[in-house]
């Protein structure tokens, strides 16, 4: 069993209106109401086969009107009740859009669904004054934007998340979470429905109730789930959260004291973070492959903006040039409303950087690389990643799969080296043809080269030939299937001075008694 540490700082934030609220911001009202002000209102869903209320706001709550009840009971007792139908979707959009507001806090935040979110601010809280400080930040920026919220701090998120709902909104020093929890409802546990019927049916209502029986008797009665969630909540047992984003190793950002809305004023910003990040990729040796600029607006929207280079960057100015390549082509990404507040840069990919090793003619060769590797990146900035793409091998002796051509940013595998051999002509050919071409051979010996051959209805006399190379099929591939023949490749060259490469499809004499023969590429 592991304890959580006492340093682990978790925030709780619950939308109790959730529903309500995003209808109330969408609705036209007077900008100086207050949330008891506004008109009754209720959102109804289908709960079997009738229509029942869902969510209240605060003035329909003050009406004695409840979830769950019946909507021809609620329109009996309120006939002037406005009511609007439930939509998932959409609370969960405007739930994640809160959620990446909160990013400006802390990037490590995970939704809490329905109607939360957590936020594991481990760290943080001293850059905002202090823990009660910057709950008290997160609530008004909520209030500013219509939703109400409650909040709670603690150590575990089981503790965070039932004060948030069922206890008081404090900000809960490590060590006691039992003393805060033992008069909470055990609903607060994060329990199933059912769990919580079976624990009222026992007697068992409250989280002191759980805490004074043995642990044996109720975990073999109502599952050991019940046990897990208290050791969780008491910090027993570690819960960490799981980020709705990744967090990159190499990140900076920037708070601004007066928001910013030009574009140039923005990329500049970019530029200087770019240099700051790029001190710390040096530190560790590596430089940046995909770089994100998160760009808080003052409203509350973030607007996410990435960019990818073919080569490892430290350079704030080569990170610049790269995002106004991108607001270019995607002007109708930059929306900046009343401005920027915060822009954040990461380097959410990165690569080991070594040192290019200049050639005779001192750095022309290390500027030429740098200057294609930049050409690509302006293409791919303005063009798209996916529309850029380069040729790389792929671990494979069949010819036609042996070259793929990935978009840029995709790992390829390394190009195998071709086998030796005395002859001065190309192992392989610079030329396949889509797919191989049946022709009709003649050879003097069945498993010798051959002699004369026909393609596509002209006859031509072999000169000179080499080979076989022989290569076997993938066994691993035909698993379940048919195995493909064996392949005996031959470089030939023609009466005419053509110079292709046949094979013969099938063993003889092994695994076929006439094998196929197929013409595949050209050697220029």
């Amino acid at each position: 069993m592991t304890g959580v540490s006492a340093s682990r700082r978790h925030l709780s934030i619950w939308l109790p209106r959730l529903a309500t609220d995003r209808i109330e911001r969408a609705a036209p009202s007077s900008p100086s109401a207050t949330p008891a002000e506004l008109p009754p209102l209720a959102v109804t869903g289908r709960q079997g086969n009738a229509l029942r209320l869902i969510a209240l706001n605060r003035a329909a709550a003050a009406l004695g009107l409840v979830p769950g009840l019946g909507l021809a009971d609620a329109r009996a007792m309120y006939p002037e009740l406005a009511t609007a139908d439930e939509d998932p979707a959409a609370d969960r959009a405007l739930l994640e859009a809160v959620a990446d507001d909160m990013e400006r806090w802390t990037p490590l935040v995970a939704l809490d669904p329905p109607d939360g979110l957590l936020l594991d601010i481990s760290g943080c809280a001293h850059l905002f004054g202090g823990e009660a400080a910057m709950a008290g930040a997160i609530r008004r920026r909520l209030r500013a934007a219509g939703l109400e919220a409650r909040l709670a701090l603690a150590a575990t998120v089981g503790c965070a998340h039932a004060l948030a709902r069922h206890g008081r909104e404090v900000t809960a020093a490590a060590g006691r979470e039992e003393a805060l929890l033992r008069p909470l409802p055990v609903a607060a546990l994060r329990l199933e429905r059912d769990q919580v019927i079976r624990l009222a049916e026992a007697g068992l209502e409250t989280v002191a109730d759980l805490l004074d029986r043995p642990r044996a008797p109720l975990a073999a009665r109502h599952g050991a789930s019940l046990l897990l969630r208290l050791d969780q909540a008491l910090g027993r047992i570690d819960e960490p959260i799981s980020p709705r984003l990744p967090v990159p190793d190499h990140m900076t950002e920037r708070r601004l004291a007066e928001p910013i809305s030009l574009e140039a004023h923005v990329l500049d910003a970019i530029g200087q973070l770019g240099d700051s990040l790029g001190r710390g990729l040096e530190a560790a040796g590596r430089g940046a492959t995909r770089i994100e600029a998160s760009l808080f607006r003052v409203d509350g929207v973030l607007r996410r903006i990435c960019v990818g280079s073919s080569r490892p960057l430290r350079q704030g100015a080569e990170m610049r040039r790269l995002f106004a390549d991108r607001l270019i082509a995607a002007s109708d990404e930059w929306e900046a409303g009343f401005g920027f507040d915060l822009i954040r840069l990461a380097a959410v990919e990165t690569a080991l950087l070594r040192p290019l090793q200049p050639g005779l003619d001192g750095t022309a060769a290390v500027a030429a690389d740098i200057a294609f590797a930049g050409l690509v990146d302006h293409l791919a900035a303005r063009l798209g990643p996916g529309r850029i793409r380069r040729l790389g091998g792929r671990d494979t002796h069949v010819p036609e799969g042996a070259m793929v051509l990935p978009a840029l940013g995709t790992a390829a595998a390394p190009t195998l080296s071709p086998p030796d051999q005395d002859s001065a002509v190309p192992v392989r050919p610079y030329r396949l043809l889509d797919r191989p071409e049946p022709v009709e051979a003649l050879a003097e010996v069945p498993d010798g080269p051959p002699r004369r051959f026909r393609w596509r209805g002209a006859w031509h006399l072999v000169t000179r030939s080499e080979g076989p190379e022989r290569i076997a099929p993938e066994w691993w591939r035909a698993l379940g299937g048919d195995m493909p023949p064996t392949r005996d490749y031959f470089r030939v060259e023609t009466e005419a001075g053509l110079r292709l490469w046949l094979f013969r499809a099938g063993l003889y004499g092994r695994e076929t008694e006439r094998p196929d023969w197929h013409l595949h590429g050209f050697f220029l």
